[in-house]
Parts: structure tokens; C-alpha cells; sequence
């Protein structure tokens, strides 16, 4: 029986060609779609799955009120980890570790004069024996117990020793020496295996925390309960009994115990959080490590883009099957008659959705490699196509094949196999409300159709609106034309940097160099604590900070709204501040705010200057008080302003100029440079991903939607062929026969425009709201996305229509 489903299932499908590659085609792009979101979903919730006890562990981050204002840091102040351990009940593991920052590393090589050198590697932390406690690896050699003890130890991953002793096995590397940007030497007491399933905790290189303690290494804010670094963090496993907010609580405790009340406001507040493990990798308001963070609300809306599409593809199929029910009302009477009944008539027609299931998805199955590199810049590298044999994506990939028949095929087999074979063979399709109910489902599907494709065509023209405005918007300062680089900070000889900006001065291309620590905009911040008296106000404030020189501002068309500029000095001796640190010191004209002194680490600074507000991070985020000193020691960002490309030669030739210039001073260093206007633009990477998504989801879904119509309009002149004639004879032109066939489908786009606006209107109208500077939700945006589509549904209909209307009516006719 089975057997011979399949058989009449199969010459179905051949029988109507043009509606199977239109069920094919439809079902294959929802199915591929929805394959690649599984993978991207499915790798970004893996996330430290292999963790065990992780519903107990924890990474204590720092959140900061001020005023009006809020900020979030992922780290905590260095004592917090000691005093925790020493003083905080209900702790299992407290796991401390501190962050270094890109390195350069060589190793002495006996039989070689010079060492082997490698450049700019990350992902290096101090750590002890508690890290590992909590975060489980593999001893390859040493003991977690032993190996980060004493000072200046260093343990590896199996690819770093891999990397940096090639050839040699885990045993025999120990005991090897590594040294850390000519800073300090290291001794390998240990090496373990990288973690191979997916985690945000990718560290390969871990030197002994005590190093940072007991050696020249050690942090000056060691002790400082009032400074806060991203680069010292602490993991916290507790006991099972124990609740999360019993550890924050005892945190505040501790953090009002020991900090230094001088500067105390009651308008600010520093508190601690639990963040779950598992929220690590998702979180944007507390960064991760290398690997880039997921959100949560994008990989939502990546599901419903997949469910989306996907419907539309099954939509197509039920309205095209139930519209095509003509051709086989005699086939049903008949094998109802011969003694067929509605089970096996639903079997039979089961049969059929899930074979052309089958094929669409064999068909999907070629594009999703496709997709994943279309995708590519939303997509993580180490996300690959898995293979056929992988059982989770084969298990996947069968649910969905499952469902998409039951969904596709339920509607049309109940309706199908509810006809009465009398009527049947009489060629008629039961009686007029039964007629009614199926045009009415076909309209509510085709309007249902069109609904999603006009929420993504209005979504991608707004998204792509306010990703305009945030690139163009005038954000207080000059971008084009500046490019900057960073020196080492550590490096030995301080007026090599001076020595490199005046070669660099003298080149004609160079308009302005600015010895700078960041530049006017940056996802790097420096924040301080602020005191400002003045006999009536005591005001402590957590502050922004920015170094420059006197060309700072200059370089960067920053505006000094009153006062002076900074002169350039190896100490803070005074503050340049902005209009909202201005205002918010309580200077309603900004000129009184000149002269007035800041308390700053126990020194009054006085302000010289006030400037003109500017945006010092994303427009995600407002504008906050800021200060902007000179502090020449401490700089190592040069900014260098070009001249236009015209003006005087090529950019290529400056910065030609400028690497050999670098080489000169720093032969064993590459030269990096970025662009300041390419800085900015990657802040809204992850919206220009979001527009992408959307572009593609417009035009699938467009797509989707147009072959349903083309098969509803195939379904429709074939019906109407005889209709046509009749009006042909009478008198009715072209024209009016195309426009008769077409306005019930433009009527469908109509009533969808009508329910997909305000949907897209309310959604959009969200996700600008995490914009502090947004563009506005204009009326043409919607009667744009109106004429698109009316626009490519007349483009699908008239290959048809008009074809139709210009048929010889004697042929249509001579049946009659």
C-alpha cells in the first residue's frame, strides 16, 4: 500500500509540474533559511554547556549609578577577590584572574643567536590554582597544583606550545623560558589541552597571578577599592544553598567596609552583580573576551525570519493545492467509489506533501553552504556545515521535515478527502459555502503572505534610514582624513614617540599630528571620580576622561566654547571640560565654569576651558560629563590629520612614509594604523548585519510570496480563459482584462499593508528606542514599501495577464 502511495504520489507531482516547482522551489528556500539560523542559534547556545555546576558559577561585574547616568563594567576593583574569599560566606570557588593585554613574546633559542619572536598574542591572563578548579582542563604536563605557585610561571595550551615549540611534546617544553614584551621572563611550568567545545573562556597563555603581586608588576590601584579595571575579573562558584543575592548583598557590605568615604555622594552608587555563566555570552552590557558576544533579541528575530519564511513556503503549497482541487475531483470520486475512504484518501495525500517535502529539502540542502557564506559577516568562522551523519543536525533536519508536512498537508488532506463522491463526479467541488470557505482561507493566507514580506521591506528601508542618520549625523567633531596608531606604552625609551611625531610633521601630506591616550570617540573609556566644592555644593561625579596635547582639539575640530585650550605638560595641572559636565556642575553659562577647581586623586585641577559637547562613544548612548587633560608621559596614540587626497599627493604615499618612518624607530614592531572614520562605522556593525538580514529576508520572502502568486494567477486565467473570451467578443480591451484578473491580488497587497504597518511602525519604533540619537519613523517609508510591492506584483501578474487578455477568444471559445 505504502508502496503504491508513493507511486501516484510521484506521477502527481510529474503531472503538474509547474505547481511543484513552485512548492519546491518555495519550501527549499524556507527550509535552507532555516537550517543555517539553526547551526548560528544552536552554536551561540552552546555556549559553556560543558561546564559542570554551571548553573553555580558566576562572574561578579560592577555597576555604577551617577546622577542620571549608568555604566556597566565587567570587572571589579583588585582587592575584591581576597577580601571575598577571607570575609563572603557561602562561597565554593573564588576564581581571580587579571586580563594583560596584547603581547609581543620571544623565546631564547639555544642554538640560535636571536630568539624566536611572536607578535601581538592575546588571550593571556594571571591566574592560580582556583581558575582551574573551576574552569576544567586537561594536564597535558605539570599540576594545576604546583604549576602557577611561585612568581614568573607560566602555563600553556597544547596549540600555543604547539605554536611556539613546534615538534616538541608537552613534557619536554617545561622548564622552557618565555619572555613578555622585553617586560619580564617567564618560566613554563605546565601545559594543558584547549577546551574543545565552544566557550568565551579561549585563554592560552596563564602566568602565575602571585607574579602580579609580589613583583614589579603589580597594579598601583592594587589596593584601591574605588578603581575599576575590565582587566580584573573573578569567577565565583557558590554552594548549592546559597543565593546569588545573599553574595551581592554581602559584596555592597564589603565594598562599604573598606572603600575611602572622603569622596562619598549620595547621588552615586557602585554595586555588584552575580551574572550567571551562561549570560556571559550574551550580555553586551558586560563584555566577554575574544570571542564576540550573541544577542539574544537578534537570534529571537533570527528564528522568526526562519519561521517566517518558512510558513510562506508551506502557504504556497496549501494555497496552490487547494486551488488546484479541480483537476482532481474526478480522481478522488472515483477512488471513493471503488471503496477508498478519508484515511486513506489523507494517507495518499500525506504522501504527497511529504515526498515533495523530501525534495525540497534535498534541494535545500546544496544552498545552506551558500547561505553561510552570504552570511558570512554575521556568521562566526569557526561555524561550519556539519555532516549528513552528525545526529543532532540529522535529527533537526527530520523534525523539520515532519513538521513541515504535517503543517503543509493537514488543511489540504481534510479538505480534499471531505468531498462527496457524488457531487464529485458531477465535477462539482461539494457546494457554495464549501466553495466560499476555500477562497476565503486562499485570500487570508495570500494577505498573510504579503503581511510578512511588506514587515521586512519596511523594517530594512527604517533600519537602513537610522544607520544613515548615525553615519552622517555631525557628532561634535572632524572624522575623514585622521588616521592614528598606537606606541608601546611600556616601551623604554620615552622620546622615541616625540622623535617619530617630528619626522612625521615634516611630510606634506601631513596636516596635524596630536599625541593623544584615545581619541574623541572610542569603545575604550577612562573614567575618574570627580570632586567639585565651592562652599554651597559638594558634588562627586563620575567622570569621562580624555588626554591630548594642545593640538588635540585642533586636529579633531573639537569647538572651545569659552576659555583656553590646554597646554601640553608631562602632568595634569589643568581640565578642558564639556558643556554637559558644565551643566551638571550646576553652570547654566558655561563661561563660570572657567576657573573653578576639581578635586582630582587628592590634587585640585582648575578648568580652563569649556567645549563644545560630542559624542564620546555610539549614539546608542547619550553624551556624558567629560574631561580633557594633557598628560604628555602617558600618551601613545599619534593622530595624524591628511590633507585631501588632491592636495598634496596620495594618501598611499603618507602612510608610506609614515610605516618607514616607524620602521626607523621601531624596526622589530609591524606598523598598524586604523582610520578614524573607520572606527566609528564599526560601531554599528552589528545594525549594518541586522539591515543585511533584513535585505535578504525582504527579498526571500518577496520571492516566496510572488511564486505563490504566479501559481494563484496560473490557477486563475486557466479557470477564467472562457470568462476572458466572452469579454474579448463583447468588447472589453486588454488592458481592462489584465486590470480585471489583477485587482483581487493588489486588494490582497492592500488589506497586508493595511495590518503590516502598524505592526512594523510599533517594532521599529523599539528598536530605536536603544538609540539616545535616532532618526524619525517617516510616512514615505510606508508608501514606499507600498509601491514596491504593488510594483513587483504587477511585474508577476502581467507575464500572465496579459498574455491571457491578448488570446484569440475563437480558440478560448470553440469548446463551448
Amino acid at each position: 500500500m505504502i508502496k503504491y502511495y508513493f507511486k501516484i504520489a510521484f506521477k502527481n507531482l510529474l503531472r503538474n509540474k509547474i505547481f511543484t516547482v513552485i512548492n519546491i522551489t518555495g519550501l527549499a528556500i524556507g527550509i535552507s533559511t532555516s537550517l543555517v539560523i539553526y547551526l548560528l542559534v544552536n552554536y551561540h547556545f552552546s555556549f559553556e554547556k560543558f561546564q559542570k555546576d554551571r548553573d553555580r558559577i558566576y562572574r561578579v561585574v560592577s555597576d555604577f549609578s551617577y546622577s542620571s547616568q549608568s555604566s556597566h563594567s565587567p570587572g571589579i576593583a583588585l582587592p575584591v577577590a581576597d577580601a571575598a574569599q577571607r570575609e563572603v560566606p557561602g562561597l565554593d570557588i573564588v576564581a581571580p584572574f587579571y586580563i594583560w593585554d596584547e603581547k609581543k613574546v620571544s623565546i631564547p633559542v639555544p642554538e640560535k643567536s636571536m630568539p624566536a619572536i611572536f607578535k601581538k598574542q592575546k588571550e593571556i591572563i594571571f591566574a592560580d590554582e582556583r581558575y582551574f578548579n573551576l574552569i576544567k582542563y586537561e594536564w597535558l604536563a605539570g599540576s594545576s597544583k604546583t604549576a602557577l605557585t611561585e612568581p614568573y610561571q607560566t602555563v600553556l595550551t597544547e596549540s600555543k606550545a604547539k605554536q611556539f615549540f613546534p615538534g616538541s611534546p608537552p613534557s619536554q617544553i617545561i622548564g622552557r623560558q618565555l619572555n613578555f614584551d622585553d617586560t619580564i621572563s617567564t618560566i613554563i611550568t605546565g601545559v594543558v589541552s584547549d577546551i574543545r567545545a565552544n566557550t568565551d573562556f579561549g585563554f592560552k597563555i596563564f602566568i602565575s597571578r602571585i607574579s602580579l603581586e609580589k613583583t614589579s608588576l603589580k597594579p598601583r590601584n592594587w589596593e584601591y577599592w574605588e578603581s575599576t579595571s575590565r582587566n580584573s575579573q573573578v569567577l565565583f562558584k557558590i554552594l548549592p544553598s546559597t543565593s546569588p543575592q545573599l553574595i551581592e548583598r554581602s559584596l555592597y557590605n564589603l565594598y562599604e567596609k573598606y572603600h575611602d568615604k572622603e569622596f562619598d555622594d549620595p547621588k552615586n552608587k557602585t554595586s555588584f552583580k552575580l551574572q550567571p555563566l551562561k549570560d556571559i555570552h550574551f550580555n553586551t552590557d558586560y563584555s566577554a573576551y575574544e570571542k564576540p558576544q550573541a544577542h539574544k533579541p537578534v537570534l529571537y528575530g533570527l528564528v522568526a525570519v526562519a519561521l517566517f519564511l518558512l510558513l510562506l513556503g508551506c502557504i504556497n503549497f496549501i494555497n496552490l493545492t487547494t486551488a488546484n482541487a479541480s483537476q482532481r475531483i474526478k480522481e478522488i470520486g472515483i477512488r471513493k467509489t471503488m471503496g477508498s475512504n478519508r484515511k486513506q484518501l489523507i494517507a495518499q495525500f500525506f504522501t504527497e506533501t511529504f515526498l515533495l517535502t523530501l525534495f525540497a529539502t534535498l534541494f535545500s540542502l546544496p544552498l545552506v553552504p551558500f547561505l553561510l557564506k552570504a552570511f558570512s559577516d554575521f556568521i562566526p568562522a569557526e561555524l561550519k556545515f556539519p555532516a549528513i551523519n552528525d545526529p543532532q543536525f540529522f535529527l533537526f533536519l527530520s523534525i523539520l521535515v515532519i513538521v513541515v508536512t504535517l503543517f503543509s498537508g493537514l488543511f489540504p488532506a481534510i479538505i480534499l478527502s471531505s468531498y462527496k463522491p457524488m457531487l464529485l463526479l458531477k465535477n462539482m467541488t461539494q457546494n457554495s459555502s464549501d466553495k466560499t470557505v476555500s477562497s476565503l482561507l486562499r485570500k487570508f493566507l495570500g494577505v498573510f503572505q504579503f503581511t510578512i514580506a511588506q514587515l521586512f521591506v519596511i523594517s530594512t528601508l527604517l533600519v537602513s534610514k537610522q544607520i544613515l542618520f548615525v553615519t552622517k549625523k555631525d557628532q561634535g567633531f572632524k572624522k575623514e582624513g585622521i588616521l592614528s596608531f598606537y606606541t608601546n606604552p611600556r616601551d623604554t625609551v620615552k622620546s622615541n614617540k616625540y622623535v617619530l611625531i617630528n619626522k612625521i610633521k615634516a611630510f606634506p601630506e601631513v596636516s596635524m599630528v596630536s599625541l593623544c591616550i584615545l581619541p574623541p570617540s572610542s569603545n575604550s573609556t577612562w573614567s575618574e571620580s570627580l570632586n567639585y566644592k565651592d562652599g554651597k555644593k559638594d558634588l562627586n561625579m563620575n567622570v569621562l576622561f580624555k588626554c591630548g596635547d594642545s593640538n588635540y582639539l585642533k586636529l579633531y575640530g573639537i569647538k572651545l566654547l569659552a576659555g583656553r585650550n590646554n597646554e601640553s605638560s608631562d602632568t595634569m595641572k589643568s581640565f578642558v571640560i564639556n558643556e554637559t559636565y558644565a551643566h551638571a556642575l550646576g553652570f547654566t553659562d558655561i563661561q563660570q565654569a572657567v576657573g573653578k577647581n576639581l578635586n582630582w586623586d587628592k590634587k585640585l585641577v582648575p578648568i580652563v576651558g569649556v567645549v563644545a559637547d560630542f559624542n564620546q562613544v555610539s549614539l546608542h548612548e547619550a553624551i556624558k560629563p567629560l574631561v580633557i587633560s594633557s598628560q604628555g608621559r602617558s600618551e601613545y596614540n599619534i593622530s595624524i590629520a591628511l590633507f585631501s587626497p588632491h592636495a598634496n599627493g596620495t594618501w598611499e604615499q603618507a602612510i608610506s612614509k609614515i610605516e618607514k618612518a616607524w620602521k626607523d624607530i621601531y624596526p622589530e614592531e609591524d606598523f598598524t594604523y586604523t582610520f578614524f572614520e573607520d572606527d566609528i562605522a564599526k560601531y554599528y556593525e552589528k545594525e549594518q548585519n541586522i539591515a543585511g538580514l533584513l535585505g535578504w529576508a525582504s527579498g526571500l520572502a518577496i520571492f516566496i510570496s510572488c511564486l505563490g502568486l504566479l501559481g494563484l494567477v496560473i490557477y486563475t486565467t486557466n479557470r477564467r480563459t472562457k470568462e476572458i473570451g466572452i469579454r474579448k467578443v463583447l468588447g472589453a480591451s486588454v488592458w481592462q482584462n489584465a486590470l480585471m484578473i489583477s485587482k483581487d491580488f493588489i486588494s490582497l497587497i492592500l488589506i497586508a499593508f493595511v495590518v503590516a504597518a502598524p505592526v512594523a511602525f510599533a517594532a521599529i519604533y523599539k528598536w530605536l528606542q536603544s538609540f539616545s540619537y535616532r532618526t524619525s519613523i517617516s510616512w514615505w517609508i510606508f508608501g514606499l514599501s507600498l509601491v514596491i510591492m504593488i510594483l513587483i506584483a504587477l511585474i508577476t501578474l502581467s507575464f500572465l495577464t496579459v498574455k491571457v487578455a491578448l488570446a484569440n477568444p475563437v480558440k478560448s471559445l470553440r469548446a463551448e
